[in-house]
């Protein structure tokens, strides 16, 4: 497979600051890769670098095999982005905001006018094609924000938090069109807060903190490589931890419940029920989230 980006040694510092600390990863072609971490991470600075809006500090960061420090201008035109924030312009219509923006890069308007109508199509606004952008709703203003993303018909599309605050009939049709574009040979590059978006949507992913890249890989493999197949739960009670102690059991204490990691769930929950003595626990399958705050911690931060 063909490497869309791919960073070696890339390292950002703002003053005595240092945002992303000599990381390394690539995204191969027609793949979706996530960006994973608490608020701070690194992970959105990353993204800014790729998308060759905030210069590196040194390494190396090639997107379509182009240097992003010489070769912006052609990098941008492959590209596709959806920022966290909804910034269309609220003067004009749904229609004219992709319009406009299809002159940015020198689409003949022709050709512009039937992208427009097939992109508002694609993402189910066709009825509101006059309506100004001010009275749609935060589903619709995001569909639209991706609609202008995919104007150039773009060979990479980065997205930072694409579904922030919508509601789940509008997060799935959200997913649904970016499964849709994967299937299509586009490169999806992703930030996200919802642990669920990551697992449901993404190939490969990294988990970020302090400005290092702690993992990598698939949701699946990380789930079975630092948790296991599934968690059972029980409250903290020394007579249940010297219980697990006594049986070399694979255990996290976390405030006032026992998360007890294991590849058989049955087994552990009847015998902290028998020999443990216990009352009641609760099986779960294990999930990336699990995984995020096992390596990212649990508190929080602004």
């Amino acid at each position: 497979m063909t490497a869309v980006i791919v960073a070696e040694n890339l390292k950002k510092v703002f003053g005595d600051f240092l945002a992303v600390d000599s990381v390394a990863f690539s995204v191969e072609e027609g793949e979706m890769f996530g960006f994973l971490g608490p608020n701070g991470a690194g992970k959105t600075t990353a993204m800014r670098m790729i998308q060759c809006v905030s210069p590196m500090t040194s390494g190396k960061l090639e997107v379509f095999g182009m240097d992003v420090n010489t070769r912006q201008r052609e990098i941008k035109f492959w590209m596709g982005v959806v920022p966290q924030e909804n910034n269309l312009d609220p003067d004009f219509t749904v229609y004219e905001n992709l319009l406009v923006f299809s002159r940015y890069f020198d689409i003949p308007e022709d050709e512009a006018k039937r992208r427009v109508d097939e992109l508002l199509e694609f993402v189910h606004l066709e009825e509101k094609r006059d309506t100004m952008t001010e009275s749609l709703s935060g589903g619709m203003k995001r569909r639209l924000v991706l609609a202008r993303a995919l104007i150039n018909r773009p060979r990479l599309l980065i997205l930072d938090e694409p579904t922030v605050g919508l509601d789940p009939q509008s997060r799935h049709l959200m997913w649904d069109k970016l499964k849709g574009l994967k299937k299509e040979g586009v490169t999806i590059v992703l930030t996200t807060h919802y642990l669920e978006e990551a697992a449901q949507l993404c190939d490969r992913l990294v988990i970020m903190d302090h400005g290092e890249i702690l993992v990598e890989g698939t949701p699946e493999d990380m789930i079975n490589e630092y948790i296991g197949p599934a968690i059972v739960e029980a409250d903290n009670d020394p007579n249940v931890i010297s219980c697990l102690d006594k049986h070399q059991a694979n255990y996290e204490i976390l405030g006032d419940e026992i998360q007890i990691y294991t590849d058989d769930p049955q087994e552990i929950a009847d015998h902290l029920l028998s020999e443990c003595r216990l009352t009641s626990v609760t099986a779960r399958a294990s999930t990336l989230e699990d995984v995020f705050l096992k390596l990212t911690g649990r508190k929080l931060r602004e």
